[in-house]
């Protein structure tokens, strides 16, 4: 990949030492901080996708001492990536690293590839994962641009706009292009990474800590909080969800996906939603009756919860149903199992509303 910038300034030059040094002594003991193995470090920017680093971490260890090489993920199956992966949210970014491993091992011999072009070619590696990965592990001079990184940047040099926006996303990095450490890129995007994360916030920035505050155009107009704009938000979207609880003796139904597509690689009790209480649970009633072949009606109301998807509020009112289904397309699930098998979060929820009378 060939970046072109213009030529760094003397500003440039004493704002990326400033960072660095700040790095240096403040950087946090991540798991996977120090790492050069490709492999690590690719799972840690697939995970840290729209997540959290606390929420990351734990799930992070688990799944390496699961998965330690590209060639043991390569040959588990996909139920067993998943059961590692429940409750981490985004399951596509577990199915595309799976679909990666695969192509790793047969097409770079293992080796997560080293060539931005060619790591672009991986299912789930998108320029930003392509840059991480390729600066961390193998020092190549590539700028990394994700929220944190803008917010940075943006506030650095009182840039309008929001990544949404294309001329703002090009602003900041040719901005980021001067910025550049490119004899240590990897740390450089740390860096610039762990300013957003911990020092440079949304709100209530800890300007007084900041390494890079007198070069802050930003923090000089008194403000820094209106950088970057805020993206208009997608409305919420309100809507019910019923859930059918379906007992025999210890063990409970569950089937792949939840409704209208969602959540298709994690199992989760037969649900289907509706414009109102009403129309959810019959639609649910129907589409039990085409999985069991019999009719199927629910019980009263076994309690409910709240979940949220993406701008989905969901109220979801739980169902006793009889009698159980008896085709392929559920599975029984011992309530030991609901713990460690490749459920999703708001299965955990429904089972704790409605299985937590039972022994």
């Amino acid at each position: 990949m060939s970046l072109l910038f213009p030529n760094a300034t003397p500003r440039d030059f004493a704002i990326r030492g400033a960072l660095l040094r700040w790095y240096h002594a403040n950087a946090r003991p991540l798991p996977w901080r120090g790492a050069k193995d490709a492999y690590a470090i690719w799972v840690s920017e697939i995970m840290l996708q729209q997540t959290q680093v606390a929420t990351v971490i734990p799930y992070y260890v688990r799944f390496l001492r699961a998965f330690p090489t590209v060639h043991r993920l390569a040959r588990t199956s996909f139920e067993r990536v998943a059961e590692q992966w429940s409750g981490l949210g985004y399951y596509r970014r577990a199915r595309q690293l799976h679909r990666a491993a695969r192509e790793v091992v047969a097409r770079f011999n293992g080796k997560f590839p080293d060539q931005y072009q060619e790591a672009r070619t991986l299912p789930g590696v998108g320029h930003y994962t392509a840059c991480a990965v390729l600066s961390i592990a193998y020092n190549r001079p590539l700028p990394v641009l994700d929220g944190n990184v803008a917010r940075v940047v943006a506030r650095l040099n009182a840039c309008r706009g929001n990544l949404h926006q294309v001329a703002f996303r090009e602003q900041v990095e040719r901005q980021l292009g001067c910025l550049l450490a490119r004899r240590r890129p990897g740390d450089f995007n740390q860096a610039l990474m762990e300013m957003g994360q911990t020092l440079c916030l949304p709100r209530t920035p800890q300007c007084s800590a900041c390494p890079i505050q007198k070069w802050c155009k930003a923090f000089q107009e008194g403000n820094p909080e209106l950088y970057p704009e805020p993206r208009a938000r997608r409305p919420t979207e309100r809507r019910h969800l019923a859930a059918a609880v379906v007992l025999r003796g210890n063990k409970v139904a569950l089937v792949r996906g939840m409704d209208e597509g969602l959540l298709g690689d994690l199992w989760n009790f037969p649900s289907a939603f509706g414009e109102s209480r009403k129309q959810a649970v019959a639609n649910l009633q129907r589409k039990l009756a085409a999985h069991s072949g019999s009719g199927a009606r629910p019980g009263p109301p076994a309690g409910s919860v709240r979940h949220t998807i993406t701008f989905r509020s969901i109220q979801v009112t739980l169902y006793p149903f009889e009698p159980p289904p008896s085709r392929g397309a559920f599975r029984w699930f011992s309530l030991k199992e609901l713990d460690r098998a490749a459920v999703s979060q708001l299965a955990r929820k429904i089972a704790a509303v409605a299985l937590v009378t039972r022994p």
